[in-house]
Order: C-alpha cells, then structure tokens, then sequence
C-alpha cells in the first residue's frame, strides 16, 4: 500500500465518523432520549472497555491462551475490584506480569 492510498483510506474513515456521529443529532433534533436509552449508552463505553481487556488478556495471536498477562490482569482486576486506585491496579498488573515473564512462565 502506498503512502497515498494510506492517507486517502484515513481520511475516508474520518469522513465516515463524521458522518455517523453527526447522524445522531441531526436525526434526533432537541428531543430528549428515553431515560432507558441514556442507560444503555451509559453501558457501552464500560462494555467495550471490559471486551478490549478479555482480548487483550486471552488472546495470542489467533488462539486463546493464559499466561502471564492473563495473571496480571487478573490479580489487578480482584485489587481494583478490592477498592484500590486505578494508577495502582496498572502496577500491579504490569508487575506481575513482568514477574512472571522475568520468571519464564
């Protein structure tokens, strides 16, 4: 792919979002949304986030697999879900995972 064809393809998907994310307020006008929906799409940046992470943390290319990552996110998800800070959660789970790929597993 050229540098050309490579510009061109990102400012079509600029061109796109634009597109979709004007749709919405152009669509809906000054209508207030139904207190449900602001609910559903309170959900959905919680959701994708919590997708990126299983990916990121099971996924080996093409298979699943559990290894050090996996470990890491985990033992930070039950320390984040214990209550300690975010910044924190991110150490631990890189620490861990470190200490595991330092340790061969």
């Amino acid at each position: 792919m050229s540098t050309g064809e490579v510009w061109a393809l990102i400012g079509l998907c600029a061109a796109v979002t634009f597109v979709i994310k004007a749709a919405g307020p152009i669509a809906l006008g000054r209508r207030d949304l139904p207190a449900w929906f602001v609910d559903v799409i309170g959900l959905m940046a919680p959701a994708l986030l919590a997708a990126l992470v299983v990916t990121a943390a099971l996924a080996d290319g093409r298979h699943l697999a559990v290894g050090a990552d996996t470990a890491g996110v985990g033992i930070a998800g039950v320390a984040l879900w214990r209550g300690v800070n975010v910044v924190v959660g991110v150490a631990i789970a890189a620490a861990v995972t470190a200490g595991l790929r330092a340790a061969g597993v």
